[in-house]
């Protein structure tokens, strides 16, 4: 109990260990709710991986699988730093904390370049659907391929940039001090948690929209 009866845990719970409960449940049901849009994206694929998958095929031999590599293994290492900096602020490494939340936003912002190059060439190819140049390609199913890679492209890319956001915030702040640790270790565990959920999402994107036809 603080001093003059106040709680430290703000008023709301008992214990550290209450509080790390209920902040990771919290963000798990969050978590979860974004997996049912998601998994609807993901439907939408499979179901047209089933009922035209030649034009499927036609389709993702356009994309730069290159491209789409190199970004997953960004990604990737992306999720190692973010799993470094949670380490580091259960262990109350403040510096190590904030470094690493600092290299996860570097990584973010490169997967984003990277996307906004592959975007850029197939909107001078004309594959994006009812933008730019007529779309280039008559047979059926291809224009609804692109579009449904662009929905869940362009969601997966939102989601990211949301990340970087609260990546580079909570670094910041982790940085100056505004959240002590490892005290307050929760804060960086729950936005690993949204971190990692978002690179799992382009690992099951990547294989459906670039591998499909290799």
């Amino acid at each position: 109990m603080a001093e003059g009866g106040v709680h430290p845990h703000a008023g709301h719970f008992t214990t550290e260990r209450q509080h790390r409960r209920a902040g990771m449940l919290g963000m798990w049901l969050f978590l979860a709710t974004e997996l049912m849009m998601f998994g609807g994206l993901f439907m939408g694929i499979l179901v047209y991986r089933v009922s035209l998958g030649e034009a499927l095929n036609q389709a993702s031999r356009h994309l730069d699988m290159m491209l789409g590599g190199a970004n997953t293994a960004i990604l990737l290492t992306s999720s190692a730093a973010m799993a470094l900096a949670v380490i580091a602020g259960r262990e109350g490494r403040r510096r190590a904390a904030a470094g690493w939340l600092g290299a996860t936003v570097a990584l973010g912002f490169a997967f984003l370049a990277i996307k906004g190059v592959e975007y850029r060439r197939e909107y001078a190819e004309g594959l994006m659907p009812h933008i730019g140049p007529a779309f280039p390609f008559e047979a059926p199913g291809m224009e609804l391929f692109f579009n449904l890679y662009f929905a869940a492209t362009g969601l997966h890319a939102l989601h990211l940039a949301i990340g970087i956001g609260l990546v580079a915030v909570l670094a910041v702040r982790i940085a100056t001090g505004g959240i002590a640790l490892p005290g307050r270790a929760i804060v960086p565990e729950c936005a690993g948690l949204y971190w990692h959920f978002v690179d799992i999402v382009w690992v099951f994107l990547y294989p459906l929209l670039y591998l499909s036809a290799r």
